[in-house]
This record gives structure tokens, sequence and C-alpha cells, in this order.
């Protein structure tokens, strides 16, 4: 796909969220259940897989883990959105990979040390493409891909978040 095919196919639905915006926001949504042992079965849409603890928690290590799915879903958004960002902004890409890493702190989440955060403590994310563009143009890419990229903005802007539990 080219920068002109991109944005004839996001033309129409751009002018339908500018002249409905409220058709613009959309509700995504996962489900899960709660399995034996101490495991979450999860949609993902093509399959349904199993999350557990992380081997630093207690966990055998053959379930997902919820850390590392999160950074799966970062590296796959901010791959597909540089993507986008370069075929619209015209920047070759020979090849390119996308990596993410976090650290945590399992004192935290284990409950060991009551000041040890829960949760990632830093996140990394890297580019690594090839190109012959030049660097003022990559770091344009690199400025619309934060921008644009869903899971990024979100991890960054930390949004209000609704918890509740019920019985049923």
């Amino acid at each position: 796909m080219d920068a002109s095919e991109l944005r004839a196919l996001q033309a129409p639905i751009k002018d339908k969220y500018k002249s409905e915006p409220d058709a613009a926001v959309i509700t995504l949504k996962a489900n899960g259940s709660l399995d034996e042992g101490i495991a979450c079965k999860v949609e993902t849409g093509r399959a349904i897989e199993l999350a557990g603890l992380h081997p630093a928690s207690g966990g055998s290590g053959r379930e997902l883990c919820s850390g590392d799915m999160l950074l799966e879903a970062l590296v796959a958004c901010a791959g597909v959105t540089l993507k986008a960002v370069a075929t619209a902004i015209e920047i070759p890409l020979k090849s390119g990979k996308v990596s993410a890493e976090g650290d945590l702190d399992f004192r935290g989440t284990l409950g060991v040390d009551k000041d040890a955060p829960v949760g990632f403590r830093e996140i990394r994310l890297r580019f690594d493409v090839e190109t012959d563009a030049p660097q003022d143009k990559l770091d344009q890419l690199l400025k619309l891909t934060e921008r644009y990229c869903v899971v990024y903005q979100t991890i960054k802007a930390g949004p209000k978040v609704d918890v509740s539990l019920r019985s049923v």
C-alpha cells in the first residue's frame, strides 16, 4: 500500500468522524474466564489463551504472562502505527524490527515490600529500521508514531480506570 492508497482508504472514515464525532468513539472489549489453578482464559479474537503467574511470582511459565502481553500489545500497536505513518509520509522502509522491554520489581506484586511499585517501573520501546530516509524524516516518523500509537499513549497518559466486583 502506498500513501495515496492509504489516504483513499482513510478519507471517507476521516470525513465521517469530522461530521459525526460520536461515530469515532468505539468501545473495544476483552473478555476472560477464571480457570483452574491461578489462571485466566483470555479470548483474543483468534483463539483462547491461558494467562497465569509469571515464574518470578510462582508461575510455571507454561501460561502467558499479562506483563508480556502488555509489551506485545505495545509492540503490535507501535509497529502498525510506524508502518502507517511511514506510508503516509512516504518513507520507504526496507525492513524493521520493533521491541519493547520493561522492568518489574516483583516485591511489589508479591507484597514483600510495600514501598516497591506494582507494575512496570520503566518500559523501553525501540524501532530498528532499514531505510535510506534522512534523519530529519526519521525524527518526524518517530514523533508521529508516538503521537498516534494508541497503546503507547494509553500507557504514557494513564487513563482513568474504573474497577468493580460483583457477585452473580
